[in-house]
Order: structure tokens, then sequence, then C-alpha cells
């Protein structure tokens, strides 16, 4: 085993799962730790220079993990979406890029110093918003589905049009003399027109064929993530011999394709994507930081300090300001979309392919482009991750930050344990697919959602209103446990929980499979058919605040009080599991939910 393969398995995949877990435990951006990781591996104490490590298949290597990004990415983007979100995604899309485009040009020549050419060519380059840094961050924001909506489809969709956008500047650029306009309209024009209907016919058309494929059950489940991988990046590796740039459309439409279709097993082979690319993204800041130089570090000077400001407070601000004018955004969607614009991967690599070509064609400040656009990625990495989810917070633009329960069946107990919950002050959603028996919960002032949870509108509707803990609490064990198997990979396995489908049926090797089931609420006991005959005995569910007095009789196993959740107002929701193998918080200032008997009766369970 080498030496450098010893540096990647611990110091670049070891050290990027490090930093994701960092991340998610404390609520960081995954992209500002993996990107400092990097710097710390390279330029401070140049452990590693991956592109030498690896040599010339550094930079392929690092292109088809973007086409797999962008892949993703495109799975992401339902058309639906597009019915509340359309105009503002359209106006991000194509009124807005070639507005910011002009402004950057002009900031990087008359404040960073450089030539006409190379200012436009960094203009190019900085309109694109990656899906490697918006994606990531959008999953830890909760931002409400319209502002997540113009945030994902601008950074999917200018990935490529923003690398075609930067080739085009850099063919006008290196042009020989003698070729003018001519060669310009009638030569580079209609070739990147035509290679990009082309890629999107192929990226529509390989779609088709998977679909006609599946639908047939011609192709075994074990093969279709691998199919589909080895597709993606079969058409960027098609594409890219086209046109630069051609190969990310190919790839981002073949996603696209793919999520609109409606190809079945779709959502669970999406989830091993998601957390491939989690992978991937992890991997690659990693080693492109690590491969900056220390000079090119020191070649950031006041001038592109200076670049880098107007690109963050000026630049995108008045471009997103101009673009959106007269439409129905709010003035705080324009103003956080103004805002939130972080560079990722695919500026990098443009960055570090067209500025190289354009230093060896010898334009004046061509060598600046490097260093300004990665002083653009760091600086927007850094400032919009850690202000995304504040400033979403300040201006309304998120769902509640607490921690919030979905509780999936109406019946009286469970409408019972709803009202408590919300009356505790905790954000809670109960669920059901029948208005008629969520109406009690509904006139109480308890969320509700009237859907099918098991259905893509189902689905779609918990995503619009998420929670971070399920208890499915339906009378049919069988579809209790139906719901927490899809909802697990959401949810996470830990916090998809179920009524006891009874003793018996718990046996972990005779009984229902851990993985098809979510945890035992309460006792394994506490079935619902336990749970609604106390109810009709006349339990009901209260809320008690733990003190120092009471917290020992409300855990004695003989006492009254069945405690159902530990709640902490504002800050944690949990639910109380035989299966845990913690015991829950039990302290001063907590508020246990549970039932209790009526008092006149004194009885026990």
């Amino acid at each position: 085993m080498t030496d450098s393969v010893i540096l990647f398995v611990f110091f670049v995949l070891g050290g990027s799962m490090l930093a994701q877990w960092t991340a998610w435990r404390f609520r960081l951006p995954a992209i500002v730790l993996l990107f400092s990781l990097g710097l710390l591996y390279g330029p401070v104490l140049q452990i590693m220079h991956p592109s030498e490590m690896i040599g010339s298949a550094f930079h392929p290597l690092v292109s088809l993990a973007v086409a797999l990004i962008v892949f993703e990415g495109g799975l992401a983007l339902d058309f639906r979406q597009l019915k509340e979100a359309g105009e503002g995604v359209l106006r991000l899309t194509l009124v807005a890029l070639p507005i910011n485009f002009l402004l950057g040009g002009l900031a990087a020549h008359y404040i960073g110093g450089m030539g006409w050419g190379p200012a436009f060519l960094f203009g190019s380059i900085v309109v694109v918003t990656g899906p490697t840094v918006v994606l990531p961050l959008l999953r830890h924001a909760k931002l409400k589905p319209r502002i997540a909506a113009f945030l994902r489809w601008e950074a999917i969709l200018n990935d490529p049009v923003g690398a075609i956008l930067a080739t085009l500047v850099l063919e006008v650029l290196l042009m020989h003399p003698g070729e003018g306009s001519g060669t310009f309209f009638t030569a580079i024009i209609p070739h990147m027109l035509v290679s990009a209907i082309l890629m999107i016919g192929l990226g529509v058309g390989t779609a088709w064929c998977v679909r006609w494929v599946c639908v047939r059950d011609l192709l075994p489940e074990i093969m279709k993530m691998p199919l589909f991988i080895t597709l993606a990046l079969m058409l960027y590796v098609v594409g890219t011999l086209s046109m630069d740039g051609a190969g990310l459309i190919a790839s981002t439409v073949f996603g696209m394709g793919l999520a609109n279709l409606r190809i079945p097993g779709m959502g669970e082979l999406q989830r091993m994507k998601e957390a491939l690319v989690v992978l991937i993204v992890s991997v690659l800041f990693v080693l492109l930081a690590a491969d900056l130089q220390r000079h090119e570090l020191a070649s950031i000077s006041w001038s592109i300090g200076g670049l880098t400001l107007a690109v963050l407070f000026l630049v995108r601000p008045l471009g997103i300001g101009l673009a959106t004018m007269g439409s129905s955004l709010s003035w705080g969607e324009r103003f956080f979309v103004g805002w939130i614009a972080p560079r990722g991967i695919v500026a990098a690599a443009v960055a570090g392919i067209a500025g190289v070509r354009l230093e060896d064609a010898g334009y004046p400040g061509a060598g600046l482009v490097m260093p300004a656009v990665f002083a653009v990625i760091a600086s927007t990495m850094i400032l919009h991750g850690f202000s995304l989810i504040p400033l979403g917070r300040k201006l309304h633009l998120t769902l509640s930050n607490q921690p919030a329960l979905a509780i999936v069946g109406a019946n009286e107990w469970s409408t019972q344990l709803a009202q408590v919950v919300h009356t505790v002050g905790a954000p809670v959603l109960l669920v059901d697919s029948s208005a008629k028996d969520l109406k009690n919960a509904q006139t109480a002032g308890v969320p509700v959602l009237c859907a099918e949870v098991l259905s893509e509108e189902g689905a779609e509707s918990l995503e619009e209103r998420p929670a971070d803990y399920l208890i499915a609490a339906t009378p049919d064990a069988i579809y209790n446990g139906l719901v927490c198997a899809h909802l697990a990979p959401h949810f996470g396995h830990q916090r998809v929980y179920q009524v006891s489908p009874g003793i018996a049926r718990l046996d972990q090797y005779r009984g229902l499979s851990r993985d098809a089931r979510g945890k035992v609420l309460g006792q394994p006991g506490w079935n619902f058919t336990l749970l609604e005959t106390l109810i009709k005995q006349g339990w009901r569910f209260v809320a008690k605040d733990v003190t120092e007095e009471n917290k020992e009789r409300l855990l004695m196993e003989n006492s009254d009080f069945l405690i159902f959740l530990v709640i902490q107002k504002g800050a944690a929701i949990t639910v109380v599991s035989l299966e845990d193998d913690a015991a829950p918080p039990f302290w001063p200032g907590l508020v246990a939910i549970g039932l209790m008997p009526p008092p006149a009766t004194g009885q026990t369970a």
C-alpha cells in the first residue's frame, strides 16, 4: 500500500466523514468544515497536493464526480415544484444570469484590475451557484418550500449554463487573428446551440429508455443504481466530447427525466444516490482545497479583496434585484436570494482550466482569475454557510426551528396526545387520510394534514411541514410498520416509533423485523387495544412539569403516570421507548406527557 493511498483513506475519507458528523451534531455548515480541512492539509501543513499525487487523471476524475453531483441534483428537480416557484426560477436562471455576468465582468475590470478578457471570463465563472454547496445547506436549513425551490433550481440549472457561458467567453478570447464576428456567429454559436439541443434530447431519450425497461421488469433492482450512475457518466463523457459544458447538461437532464417520468422504485434509489453524493462532495471539497498552492493564496491582493466584496454586496444583490423587479417575490425573498449564492466545485474546476489557458495566451491579468474565483468561493461558503439559517429565520423564510412531532393516525387517544403536545407549545402535526377523524384536533387548534403519507402527495406535503420525530398510531400494526419503514430514511431509523404490535410479534427472530417497523412507543404491552381501553375507562393525557419533588415518584414502576414523551420546551422532544439503550432525560424543568387514570377511581395500569 502506497503512502498516497494511506493519506487518502485516513486524512481525506476519515477527515471528511468526521467533518460531516461534526457539522450534523453541532448544526454547522459542513461545506465550511470540509473546505477548512482541505486548506489545513494542503497550503497550511502541506501534507498532500492531490494533483501531484494523482497526476493527470486528477481533473478528469473531478469532472466525472461533478457529473454525478449534477445528476443527483437533477433527480431533485420535480416540475410540480414550478407551479408555485416557476416565475422566480425563470427569472433567476434566464434574467439574473446575464445581468450578473455583465456586472461581474465590469467589477473584475474596474475593481479587480483585470483586462477586459479575463474580467469577463471571471464574470462568466462566478454566475454559477453550485449544487455541491447549495444542496447540503438546504438539507439542514428547513427553508419554506418556495424559497428552497428557488435556490435549488438556480444552483442545478445554472451549473451547466454557467460552464457553457465560460466556454463561450474563452473560445471568443482565444480566436485567432482574422477570425472576427463571422466565425463567432457562423461557427461558435451554432455549434454550441446544436450541442446543447442534442444533449437535452439525449438526456430525455435515455431517461425514456430507462423507464421503458423498468416498467416492463427487464432490469433487476440490484442493477438499477449501477446502471443509472453509468449512464450519467457516459452522457457526461459524450457531451463533453461535443463541447465543454454540454456533458453537464446531459447528466442534469437525464436526472430530471428520471425524476419526472415516475419510474417505480426511484425513491429508494434516490436516497442511495444522495448518500453516495455526500461522500463524493466531502472528498472533492477536501481535495480541491488541499490542491491550492501557497503562492496562489499569497497572490490574493487588496484588489481581489475589493472584487470579492463587490461580488458579495453589489453584483449579486443588484443583479437579483433587477431581475426580480415586478415579480411576485416578496422583498424578503428577493433580499435572501440576492445574498445567498455560494459558489462550489464547478466554479473551481472551470477557473482552474480556463484561467490557465487564458494566461498561456498572454492576456494581461489572466493570472488573477484563479485566486479571485477561489476568494469568492471561500468567502461565499463561509459567509453564506453561516448566515443562511439565521437570515432565513429573521426574514421568516424558515419553518419552525424547534424539534417537531408528527403523529400518523387520528383516533381518540392520539388526538388527545397531539392536543397536549400542542398545549405545551411543542410543534406537532396530526396526519390522517380522513378529514372526519381530524375534525376534533383541527377544532382544538392542532395543525393537521389530511393526506395518505404513503402517497407521493402525502410525502411531499410532509416535506413542506417537516417533523423530526414520527409516531404511527393507527389500529393496523402492519400499516404502522409500513409507514415507519417507508419514512425511516427521511426521519432516521431511531426517530420513527409505532404503537406496539403486541409482545408476541416483537420477537427478534419470529416476529416483525426491526427493519420493517418503528421502535415501540412506550412499553411492549401498550398496544392499540390497551390504549383504547384506558381512554374508554377515563384515562387522559396530561402534561406534568418535572420537579425535584416529583421526579422520583413519576418514574416509579407502579406509578399511575404512563410516560410517553419528555419535552424540553423549544429545544428537544424525547419519545419514550423501552427499545432505546439510554434512559430518557428526566430533570427539573422538563415536561413529561403521559396517561393518568380518572381522579375518582385511582386505577393503575
